[in-house]
């Protein structure tokens, strides 16, 4: 991305202002990561990486000042050679003249903003990580239930996108239907969003193409949302055994996440919408750290265990479930 579309989105929250290479702003950011250049200014270059933002705080600032005229335009050439994408100066810093036509002479923008350098590099960090992390598109339709991220695979017709829009007239929020971007930030958070092409649109079939927010309002709309529960809706299969005591961990992965799946079996009667709405509490309880199908299962070995002990039998009790507990299925 370019310096033009990151002062552009961030101009208002960081309040960023140009002080000079108003006509540099198309130079490309290629490094998520923000640096403040320390060493730079004392001539030791070798740490200033191509492609990141460079952002000087009060310490940086200060030592330019503490220079003589002469060495700080030096320095000031030093760090402005590396050809940064552009200086971002915290706390609306007095910034010395050498900098700006050293800033001028190598088409380097200078940016500023009141904020301190430690708000100010962790705010780029997460934009940055956002925008230039790897983005790879899914089949699926991603709808936030009960402030849960859920993500909904199977082939195409088997009724995602009617659940969905069901889930939004019971007050859920649509975040993408049909195709969803997903990318990940630091460390391991999978972000979901719609396609810019068909944004708060949906297709149903039968009726076309039609717009959730158009509809239902903005309320019935996000714009991204973390994912945190997959729901893979599959055609029922009587010779297929299915998970009838939930204590089995399946995930599935998404940018080498490892993100909670459940699979459920479609077939005519089945209420697709409330079982994803049990499901997204069912993950809510999961997430406090209450697990109702191990607390089920703990009762029953117990109880298993007590029988067995008091009719005085030889006989071991059936094999506890204990191995299925905490086994992950990764798909």
């Amino acid at each position: 991305m370019d310096v033009r579309s990151l002062f552009d989105a961030l101009r208002i929250e960081l309040g960023l202002e140009i002080i000079t290479g108003d006509d540099a702003m198309d130079r490309l950011i290629t490094g998520a990561t923000v640096q403040k250049p320390g060493l730079a200014l004392a001539g030791f270059t070798s740490m200033v990486r191509p492609g990141r933002l460079q952002v000087l705080g009060r310490t940086e600032i200060d030592y330019l000042w503490s220079l003589a005229p002469s060495d700080r335009g030096r320095a000031s050439e030093i760090l402005l050679a590396c050809l940064p994408p552009a200086l971002v100066v915290a706390r609306r810093a007095d910034i010395p003249d050498q900098l700006l036509r050293a800033a001028e002479r190598f088409r380097v923008p200078i940016l500023v903003t009141g904020l301190r350098s430690s708000l100010l590099i962790d705010a780029l960090h997460r934009f940055l990580a956002n925008r230039l992390e790897r983005v790879r598109s899914l089949h699926g339709v991603l709808v936030d239930v009960f402030g849960v991220g859920i993500l909904l695979l199977g082939k195409s017709g088997i009724g995602k996108s009617e659940c969905a829009l069901e889930l939004v007239l019971r007050g859920h929020r649509l975040v993408a239907d049909d195709v969803v971007d997903v990318f990940k930030t630091p460390p391991s958070t999978v972000i979901g969003q719609s396609n810019d092409l068909i944004r708060h649109h949906m297709e149903i079939r039968g009726l076309g193409i039609i717009s959730i927010k158009d509809l239902f309002g903005v309320s019935a709309i996000r714009e991204t949302k973390r994912i945190e529960l997959v729901v893979q809706f599959e055609e029922w299969d009587s010779s297929v055994e299915y998970d009838r005591l939930g204590v089995m961990r399946k995930t599935h992965d998404i940018l080498g996440v490892a993100i909670p799946k459940v699979t459920i079996p479609v077939r005519p009667g089945r209420s697709l919408t409330m079982l994803v709405e049990v499901a997204a509490r069912n993950q809510l309880l999961k997430a406090m750290g209450l697990h109702s199908a191990l607390e089920f299962k703990t009762k029953i070995d117990a109880h298993l265990a007590s029988a067995s002990a008091s009719d005085g039998s030889s006989r071991p009790p059936s094999p506890p479930t204990t191995s299925l507990v905490g086994e992950r299925i990764s798909e």
